[in-house]
């Protein structure tokens, strides 16, 4: 089969175009880059497509003309910098579904999620219910599977927030404890999904969830067993309006590239709890999907695992810190300013001593600020990084007594260096 799957190097896209490659299918992936995709898998074709521009059926032509069958993998948790939940989820969908109609694809297989509804108070939700019933009413040949919390050897959205939390030391913070969650293996979707490409005349709605319905402290706390971080002397089961509160300031980072799995869409759904019927998919395959602990022990718990759970506990606390010291710096060289400049050394040519001192406040601000604007954090970083470095050569020309003074300022930069570095190195990739 010639398969196109949108969302193509996704947490659920990646496994479902390894696992049809696998099958013997050829498969085309889509996303907003290629180069992405081509890491994920080298075996298939790559198409870059943003779906924000891909509105009307006459946008999807030539992507589907010649394809058997059509994937859904992708989608978006809330509005942000470049995201637009309802253009992609809704209106991107429904004209491919009627570009698909047009091409005469065999099967259109949706990936949405349990509990979608038009009436919801999520965007998310709607717009998910919205494609649901534009691809019931087509008339193509279609699947709807509707995974619970997606559990995969790849970090990102609810499993990375997961693994996050379970990363506390000593204790153990949650919100919304209670919170009853189905999970299921990412590797069950790409089975469902290769068994609903293969068998053509296999057709209909599935929740895909494993049987067991656990709290979300039960989940978080597999996970710290997993990770090898032990038990935690306490639970904190905090309030969900404290929970609320960074989600207001989620959302705010949405907004300047962030894709935070605490926003308030991911708070509201934790609410509301992830929850499906386990029977609709047992029914139709005759299997039971793996239960969390399955999940689990199929998954090596190795030392990069315990390291990406602790450096992704840290890193908002290091790039925040990161950023205000380098905003800060650039505030208090405009506000001292005679007596930044009085430092130089007096053989400097004044003019020059100024620049100086103008010129690394203003530095220091714009990077203090790139540094929290997430398409530029890692340039941003990086820029710090050298910026320290002229800073060093400098002083050791205008400022040289600067080395040998009591509070060791020049002295400083090196762990701010170090800290660049981090956030370089840290400042997590899709």
């Amino acid at each position: 089969m010639k398969v196109l799957v949108l969302g193509g190097y996704g947490l659920i896209g990646s496994s479902i175009v390894r696992r049809l490659i696998a099958d013997g299918h050829a498969v085309t992936g889509l996303g907003r880059s290629a180069a992405k995709g081509v890491r994920v898998s080298s075996q298939a074709k790559w198409v870059s497509a943003d779906l924000t521009h891909l509105t009307k059926a006459a946008d999807w032509a030539d992507l589907v003309s010649d394809t058997d069958i059509v994937i859904n993998a992708a989608g978006l948790l809330q509005n942000g910098l470049t995201d637009r939940v309802s253009t992609v989820q809704t209106d991107s969908i429904c004209a491919v579904i009627d570009a698909c109609k047009l091409a005469g694809i065999k099967k259109f297989i949706q990936i949405s999620a349990p509990g979608v509804s038009e009436e919801s108070s999520t965007e998310f939700y709607r717009s998910k219910a919205h494609a649901d019933a534009y691809l019931k009413d087509s008339g193509l040949a279609y699947l709807i599977f509707r995974p619970g919390l997606v559990i995969s050897p790849h970090a990102y959205g609810g499993t990375s927030l997961v693994r996050m939390l379970a990363a506390f030391p000593l204790v153990q913070p949650v919100t919304h404890a209670n919170t009853l969650i189905q999970t299921v293996s990412v590797s069950d979707v790409a089975n469902a999904v290769s068994m609903a490409v293969s068998e053509t005349s296999l057709t209909g709605d599935f929740d895909l969830v494993a049987k067991d319905t656990l709290s979300l402290e039960a989940v978080i706390l597999s996970f710290r067993s997993w990770l090898g971080f032990g038990q935690p002397i306490a639970t904190l089961k905090l309030p969900v309006w404290l929970g609320n509160v960074v989600a207001v300031f989620a959302d705010l980072s949405g907004w300047l590239g962030w894709r935070s799995a605490l926003r308030s869409t991911a708070m509201k759904v934790l609410t509301d709890g992830v929850t499906g019927n386990a029977g609709t998919w047992r029914a139709a395959s005759g299997e039971d999907l793996q239960s969390l602990d399955e999940t689990l022990a199929s998954i090596p718990s190795t030392a990069q695992e315990r390291l990406y759970a602790r450096g992704i506990l840290v890193y908002p606390v290091l790039l925040i810190i990161f950023a205000m010291f380098w905003v800060v710096s650039g505030i208090i060289g405009f506000w001292q300013f005679e007596a930044a400049y009085s430092v130089i050394d007096a053989s400097v040519p004044p003019v020059f001593g100024k620049l100086f001192v103008l010129g690394g406040s203003v530095a220091d601000i714009l990077i203090g600020l790139a540094l929290l604007f997430r398409p530029w954090t890692q340039k941003a970083a990086i820029a710090a990084i050298l910026l320290s470095l002229g800073y060093i050569v400098g002083s050791m020309v205008t400022s040289p007594h600067l080395w040998v003074d009591p509070l060791g300022p020049m002295v400083k930069v090196f762990p701010a260096i170090a800290l660049g570095l981090a956030i370089a190195a840290l400042t997590p990739s899709r």
